[in-house]
């Protein structure tokens, strides 16, 4: 059976099996609590598979797996076992329980909300509001790259009917079902990604003689510097760089919105704990398989992942790995891409739609004394469902469809750094401490998307950084580096400026703590006394 037909039965069952999820899981939609959070009940296998796959897009398969692992060689897996164990099992053990607790208390449904309701400040969730609004529409563009290249190993179609029913398709369950519908979909596509990706790297290692003798070939690529063993080496040619792509891409899950808002919705404690250790297996397996397939990427090294300039289309690596595999491979890898698109796709645009219909329109509407009923509510978060839906669609196909426009890829390569580098440590140290004051989290926000759009503005030659300080070049030379910086900044920034800013009211803060603290009164049987 060919490749074309195999993928094809495959799709019809995965689309089939998509549609159906979301019809069926409609009556979990009817309010705002069921359409944004599933009722704060979902079990700690959907939570975490939900967190993994929003974590885990083509953009990691095709583009990152691709680009570190061309860049780095085997090392590239570190980047998959920090996003493990820092990005998943940290994650869960510092945000999860005390993320739950407080926003349930604080009846906080978005990290916008979070913010207006820990500070007291309408200001602070507006401000929210707009970068989420700013910065994730093209994060959420970006889901789509790669996807061009590997259905162009299979079908003969324009890339933009690939997005529209990429897009079509996730719109259709995430209006319908709400989180629930997202959840149950995003469990059946984790389980499709952990057997796609073990199923390509056992089939790439075959296809290069074993594990032994792949190792073998990449230790004898040449690098820059080395006089061999560069890509099979334990740090890689340039482990500064490795470290500061393992910093970005797993803190990084601590401050964004699609991903702490998976702990707003878990059932209890102890399905924290069960989700803790889900999560990592899974993080361990997708990501350190993405990253450790990605690390042989140059063993690959074909005339069709260059440009005609001759710089190399990192977008165009995994594809040229998978283009020498057997059809039923092939088949399964659109499947999983798909899914991994899709499960983020539709995490982000739902975090979007409710932040922007909570923390905008709704308190926009209470202004003019015309306060939004539930179901007005759910029905404009489905309106603006489809709105970011469609704009990320049409960004993407403008990408594509126009190369020159550059700034689009680069205003996706900063996303992921200014919204982690805004949230992350407002949010963390907002479950924590105390003496959080208002001020520390505005100069953190100003912070974090300053140094993004300055980043942004150097990639388009717009400012130029060569005249700069050493430390200013180095943090600006690229989105991964100020990402990073961004985010580790915003730790020590946080407590710095809180120390010397006016406190919340001690009261405030007491009764919001409270939800941590619970009193157990145990009947004393016996007393024999000393």
């Amino acid at each position: 059976m060919s490749t074309q037909i195999l993928s094809s039965i495959l799709l019809v069952i995965f689309f089939a099996i998509m549609i159906y999820v979301g019809y069926s899981t409609r009556k979990h939609a009817t309010d705002v609590n069921g359409f944004v959070l599933g009722g704060r009940s979902v079990g700690p296998w959907l939570t975490a598979f939900a967190f993994g796959t929003s974590y885990f897009s083509a953009v990691i398969f095709v583009g990152y797996a691709g680009q570190f692992g061309w860049l780095f060689g085997l090392a590239a897996t570190w980047a998959g076992l920090g996003n493990a164990f820092i990005g998943s099992l940290l994650a869960w053990n510092i945000l999860g329980r005390r993320t739950r607790i407080m926003t349930q208390h604080l009846d906080a449904k978005t990290m916008p909300d979070f913010f207006g309701k820990r500070f007291h400040s309408t200001a602070l969730k507006i401000a929210a509001s707009i970068i989420v609004f700013i910065f994730l529409i093209p994060y959420t563009a970006s889901l789509y790259n790669g996807l061009s290249s590997l259905f162009g190993l299979v079908f003969d179609i324009p890339y933009w009917v690939v997005i529209l029913v990429m897009a079509v398709l996730t719109g259709m369950y995430v209006i319908f079902g709400g989180y629930m519908a997202t959840a149950i979909n995003d469990f059946i596509q984790g389980i499709i990604m952990l057997f796609g990706i073990t199923a390509v790297i056992l089939a790439v290692i075959h296809d290069n003689g074993g594990l032994l003798a792949a190792t073998q070939k990449l230790s004898e690529v040449p690098a820059e510097g080395w006089t061999g063993g560069a890509f099979s080496s334990f740090f890689g040619p340039n482990p500064v760089f490795l470290l500061f792509v393992v910093i970005l891409t797993s803190l990084g899950t601590w401050g964004l919105p699609q991903m702490v808002g998976k702990f707003y919705s878990i059932k209890s404690e102890n399905d924290i704990q069960k989700g803790t250790i889900i999560s990592t297996v899974f993080a361990i397996i997708v990501a350190g398989g993405c990253y450790f397939l990605g690390g042989f990427g140059r063993l690959y090294d074909a005339p069709g992942i260059y440009s005609e300039s001759g710089k190399v289309l990192f977008d165009k690596i995994v594809p040229s790995m998978l283009s020498t595999l057997s059809p039923i491979i092939v088949a399964v890898v659109i499947v999983l891409v798909l899914s991994a698109s899709m499960s983020t796709l539709s995490s982000l645009v739902l975090t979007s739609s409710s932040t922007f219909t909570l923390d905008v329109i709704k308190p926009a509407m209470a202004k003019k004394n015309n306060d939004m009923s539930e179901k007005t509510q759910v029905t404009v978060m489905r309106a603006f469902i489809v709105v970011f839906i469609v704009l990320s669609a049409v960004i993407a196909i403008i990408k594509d469809s126009h190369p020159e426009l550059t700034f689009i890829a680069q205003m996706m390569g900063v996303s992921w750094g200014a919204l982690a580098g805004a949230f992350l440590a407002p949010f963390l140290y907002g479950l924590y401490w105390k003496g959080v004051t208002k001020a520390s989290v505005v100069v953190c926000f100003i912070w974090g998307t300053a140094l993004a759009t300055v980043q942004f503005l150097i990639s388009l030659n717009i400012i130029n950084n060569q005249t700069w300080p050493a430390f200013m070049q180095f943090t600006t030379q690229n989105s991964i580096y100020s990402g990073a910086i961004a985010m580790m900044g915003g730790l020590v920034i946080v407590p710095v400026v809180s120390l010397f800013t006016k406190k919340q009211e001690a009261s405030e803060v007491d009764s919001m703590f409270t939800c941590y603290d619970a009193t157990v009164q145990v009947k004393e049987v016996k007393n024999l006394g000393e």
